[in-house]
């Protein structure tokens, strides 16, 4: 009896754990807290009708850059070598 105890209390523990570990800690870290932040920020929102979303406050940033324009080297420039 006291086995069977045992056992059901470290399963107990195993599974508090794992839902610790898969929820909590991540939804604590602020890595998540500021790459939304970096992004312009978000909020939960409820509409008048009692449904709940999640609403950027603002257009996301991206997370590829924008590409910069290409500026090619004049064409005309004269390179003068020398042999040694």
């Amino acid at each position: 009896m006291i086995r069977l105890f045992l056992i059901g209390m470290l399963c107990g523990v195993i599974i508090t754990t794992a839902v610790t570990y898969g929820f909590a800690i991540p939804a604590n870290s602020d890595h998540w807290r500021w790459e939304i932040w970096k992004r312009g920020g978000g909020a939960w929102t409820m509409d008048k009708n009692g449904h709940s979303g999640w609403k950027w406050m603002v257009e996301p940033i991206p997370d590829t850059a924008t590409k910069k324009p290409v500026v090619a080297p004049p064409s005309a420039v004269k390179v003068h070598t020398e042999q040694l």
